[in-house]
């Protein structure tokens, strides 16, 4: 049952391809382009930052490449939610966080696509783009079709993966003007949490065929279509919304305890010389101007205090005697 069901290994050149040009931008980045931003001023890019591309890479070749692919495409629509999910809603932020903000400007540049990332890429209009990519992706006939076109099938990923850039930008890309508030972001995955839920409601309660394409033998696992519409509603709607719903939770406290916990300094001030520091006495003069002769060494006595960091120059004994023989005729 299993050896006949499962598909027969295909090489994917071209996605082969794909992640070893973009390993080799990669590597390309850190090694030419870095250093001269460095250079300029720029921050270096971080072990984090790498670590996030390599993570990216590996998600977008287990998505793209056999056996995940050919499975999606030709046995089980559950398979090709999997799919889908980790294109547009793991891949995205993982290679945005990936992303130095110095590389952002980089390639989104000065010209016209900059006029549009600035646009599109705010919530509201990335969101709306969003809903109608994911319903248009849902659509039986676009479903029924990709998975018998090949280039369609590719498009129509490759439309997933950017306009999910689109919306991931707003939340965790690398241009700081382009994030939105924490509050934000957490009604933005939530949108993005409750969209997968509408054709998932579809799936889960239909008890007839919706996608046709999938229902054909030999039945991987001996999971019959129905099961596997179920299946893939119920990916969509409680395994996508716990992983989103993880984010929200993540950026709402990190939100709520920013202001928290962080170490205060333990001094307001910088501490300063006796011969810096102003005397106090200038200040209960009465507008009367001193000179520096009339600046009285008071090392014996004690008024002379510190506290977080304020010093305290003189005593008012002191100053008061200062200011009588300052202020008196001769």
């Amino acid at each position: 049952m299993f050896s006949g069901a499962f598909p027969k290994f295909v090489p994917h050149v071209e996605v082969w391809l794909l992640v070893v040009a973009l390993a080799a931008l990669g590597v390309y980045t850190s090694r030419v382009i870095e250093p001269k931003a460095v250079a300029a001023g720029e921050q270096p890019i971080t072990r984090r930052q790498k670590t996030w591309f390599v993570l990216a890479l590996l998600v977008f070749w287990l998505a793209a490449d056999f056996p995940m692919h050919d499975i999606a495409e030709k046995r089980l629509y559950s398979v090709h939610m999997v799919q889908h999910s980790l294109l547009m809603i793991v891949f995205p932020p993982m290679i945005l966080l990936a992303t130095p903000t110095w590389l952002g400007r980089l390639l989104i540049g000065q010209g016209t696509f900059k006029r549009f990332v600035y646009f599109w890429c705010r919530p509201a209009p990335a969101l709306i783009v969003n809903l109608f990519v994911s319903a248009f992706m849902h659509w039986a006939w676009v479903v029924n079709t990709s998975i018998e076109i090949g280039w369609l099938h590719y498009s129509v990923h490759l439309v997933a993966v950017f306009t999910s850039l689109m919306v991931w930008m707003c939340i965790c890309g690398p241009i700081p003007e382009l994030q939105a508030t924490p509050p934000i972001k957490v009604v933005v995955i939530f949108f993005l949490s409750i969209i997968p839920t509408i054709p998932a409601s579809f799936l889960t309660v239909s008890e007839g065929v919706i996608y046709q394409g999938y229902d054909h033998g030999p039945r991987l696992w001996g999971m019959n279509i129905i099961n596997d519409q179920q299946l893939a509603g119920v990916m969509m709607k409680v395994v996508t919304g716990f992983y989103l719903w993880g984010i929200i939770a993540v950026i709402f406290f990190k939100w709520s305890l920013g202001g928290k916990g962080e170490k205060r300094p333990k001094y307001r001030g910088k501490l300063v010389s006796r011969d810096e520091a102003i005397p106090m006495g200038d200040a209960s003069a009465g507008g009367a101007t001193r000179s520096p002769a009339d600046k009285v060494d008071n090392d014996g006595s004690e008024g002379s205090s510190r506290r977080d960091g304020d010093v305290a120059v003189e005593n008012s004994d002191t100053s008061d005697q200062v200011n009588d023989e300052t202020l008196s005729p001769t």
